[in-house]
């Protein structure tokens, strides 16, 4: 065996191995899709939901000095007539809910 090929081969699998291993450990978001189901599960463990929404592009989001892209979005639902609105910020790597705000509650007729 020609020495130049076996280190030829040995570069090129220490190359292919840290490329592999980049690309697995690499930081992808989740999609905005599944983040919102994610989402709508927790809150429909209150009740049902009457509508949601999501923002489909992450953006930079700073809370207590360390820094996330997020999706934005919100949450309807009925509670005994009255619709509550909630918005939420989750982490768009993990799908973890950062903060959940309450909105006006509106009257059903």
């Amino acid at each position: 065996m020609n020495w130049k090929s076996f280190l030829l081969g040995v570069a090129v699998g220490i190359i292919g191995g840290y490329a592999a291993k980049e690309i697995i450990t690499c930081k992808t978001n989740i999609s905005p899709e599944k983040v919102l189901e994610q989402v709508k599960k927790q809150f429909s463990k209150n009740g049902p939901i009457n509508g949601s929404w999501i923002h489909m592009e992450a953006e930079p989001y700073e809370k207590q000095q360390i820094n996330y892209r997020v999706y934005k979005g919100g949450i309807s639902k009925n509670n005994n007539g009255t619709t509550e609105q909630f918005e939420f910020i989750a982490d768009a790597q993990t799908g973890t809910l950062l903060d959940v705000r309450a909105l006006s509650s509106e009257l059903v007729s």
